[in-house]
Order: structure tokens, then sequence, then C-alpha cells
């Protein structure tokens, strides 16, 4: 394994109910499970920071099309749920752009959704190496 090109975030738990606190090289922030899962719900669960990842890149990935582009749009909104379905994970995207734009701008946006670096990481094969330090 060459770790130097593997961008890390560490996660670290201690004996609170589920309480999680995750280390980038530039940010720390909590996870946890909700109420229902036995924690405390003080943060959001690692599923919703999952969508969360996907929405926010989708947003970011739109907004920044957007402006170099020039297109006269205020807001962007992006809503990603999912469901299990027959053994897979399926992502829901909702794409809800305030502005003025054409038809065709709107279907190339469309596009560019399906193009933010989260979504091409989903829909590609992905391969999960585990190993005990």
């Amino acid at each position: 394994m060459d770790n130097s090109t593997i961008k890390w975030v560490s996660a670290k738990i201690g004996n609170d109910r589920y309480k999680t606190e995750l280390i980038t090289d530039t940010h720390s922030f909590v996870s946890d499970e909700p109420v229902s899962n036995g924690g405390t719900d003080i943060a959001p669960s690692p599923e919703d920071l999952l969508r969360a990842s996907l929405a926010s890149c989708t947003a970011i990935t739109l907004r920044m099309y957007a402006n170099r582009k020039k297109f006269q749009i205020g807001s962007i909104e992006v809503k990603v749920g999912t469901e299990s379905k027959d053994g897979k994970t399926i992502f829901h995207r909702k794409v809800i752009i305030n502005g003025a734009i054409d038809d065709a701008q709107r279907k190339r946006m469309l596009q560019i959704a399906n193009a933010c670096p989260i979504h091409k990481i989903l829909v590609n094969p992905i391969e999960m190496l585990t190993e005990l330090a």
C-alpha cells in the first residue's frame, strides 16, 4: 500500500455512546447514532454523512460550473435520500435550481451533477482494504 497517495480521515471513539470524533488534515467534527440505535443523536449518523457528502459535492460542482458559465442562478439545493432494495442501496438525488436558465442549460446542469467527484466514486467499482495496525 502506497501511503503517499492516500487521503486519510481518522475516527476516534471513546466510551461515549457512539459519539465519534472525525479528524481531517484541517477539520474536526463529530458523528453519532440516533437514539433508536443506542446513540445520543448529537451529530449526524455515518449514513447521513454519506448522503451529505453526495449532496454537498453535487451542489458545489453545480455552483462551480454555473459560475464559470455565468449562468444567472440564485440558489442550488440538492436533496439526497437512500433506500435499500433487493440487496442494493439506491441513491435518490433531487436538484433544485433557482434562477433564469433555459431548458438546454438545465439539461447540462443535470449532466454536470453526475460529474461530481463523490458521484463518480459511488457509481464506480469500490474495493475495500481493511488492516489492523
